[in-house]
């Protein structure tokens, strides 16, 4: 296991830059994720740490050593792939084994380290199987064993659930999770998917057109985004642009007087999480009616969207108490909304 420092790295293709100025401290035994839209640079930095993307400036470190100018199979690092890259005419044993051998183990020590790294992944049952009789979920796991059973420094994963379906990333996601944790292995993971950052995470790093927009908890990126890409980009949330009219008071494009928390400065934008919205603003600072104009009943929750006159679409987020009987706002139903000033989260 290994620290990672990249410093100042960059990576462009003729005039078109990917990467900008990144640097990043990650921490030994850290699950770090790279969290951001197709095309933002977040696999290119994952493969310029694994060395398959040289980069064109900076430097890359695991601990101490400076590891930039090294072939990938002198980095000691296990990637996954996003479309699992198995051998389809080797079995599962084999292909957990290919790298050992490759690095020309002795055979017993090659037949208890597979065994082992199967056995992490609980497909040791499975070793003489070829790929095309597993599932999706199952092959991704024996990319995994792939990985871990080199003992690498760091760990990277690219995309490695996007080929799954929903049920299958949850347990699958877990799964990794909780191995990580056991192996204490520092780990790098790319996904454009935010439920799937923010479930597995220490820290996530935001990024945009090559840039680092945040580093931070899920808690701090949730609650405190820096800017209106984090707080579009993490979870939903409802964006309202103007100004500071009063102390305390907002005065949106859209002419909706927002009452702020105490503290306020120049911010020019406010977020409000839909979750912090109730239908029916009785005693509560901030109050609109609206129309129901889209209604959506997802079990725990019903997500709602309501026009207010100013033209604004605020979404909202109600928790369902009960397991029945839960009554649904039709579309066209008039009703007031309402938030704290504590729900307004300032965006520079």
């Amino acid at each position: 296991m290994s620290s990672v420092s990249l410093i100042s790295l960059s990576k462009s293709y003729g005039d078109h830059v990917v990467v900008r100025d990144f640097s990043l401290e990650i921490t030994d035994g850290e699950f770090l994720v790279l969290l951001g839209p197709s095309g933002c640079g977040k696999t290119t930095t994952l493969r310029m740490i694994a060395g398959f993307v040289e980069p064109s400036a900076g430097r890359v470190l695991f601990g101490s050593r400076d590891v930039t100018e090294l072939p990938p199979y002198r980095r000691n690092t296990g990637l996954v792939f996003q479309g699992y890259a198995l051998f389809p005419h080797l079995t599962v044993f084999e292909n957990v084994a290919f790298g050992l051998r490759m690095r020309k183990l002795d055979k017993a020590t090659i037949e208890r380290r597979t065994v082992e790294a199967l056995r992490l992944v609980r497909l040791d049952q499975l070793a003489a199987r070829m790929p095309r009789q597993l599932s999706g979920g199952q092959q991704q796991r024996v990319a995994l064993a792939r990985a871990l059973v080199i003992e690498p420094e760091i760990l990277l994963l690219d995309e490695p659930l996007s080929n799954l379906d929903a049920k299958l990333r949850e347990e699958v996601r877990l799964e990794i999770r909780q191995l990580q944790r056991r192996l204490g292995l520092t780990t790098v993971m790319v996904t454009h998917d935010q439920e799937e950052a923010l479930s597995v995470a220490d820290r996530l790093v935001v990024m945009s057109e090559g840039e680092i927009q945040q580093i931070g908890t899920q808690r701090e990126l949730y609650n405190a985004p820096h800017n209106r890409f984090v707080a579009n980009f993490i979870g939903r949330t409802n964006l309202f642009a103007g100004a500071l009219t009063a102390p305390m008071r907002f005065q949106t494009e859209s002419g909706l007087s927002i009452t702020l928390p105490a503290g306020a400065g120049e911010q020019r934008l406010i977020a409000v999480r839909p979750e912090r919205i109730r239908i029916g603003g009785a005693g509560l600072a901030n109050r609109f009616s609206g129309t129901i104009e889209f209604a959506s009943y997802l079990g725990a929750t019903t997500d709602y969207v309501v026009r207010l006159p100013s033209g604004d679409l605020v979404a909202v987020e109600m928790h369902n108490t009960r397991t029945d009987g839960v009554e649904l706002l039709a579309v066209g139903t008039e009703v007031e909304i309402g938030w704290d000033p504590e729900a307004c989260q300032l965006i520079q």
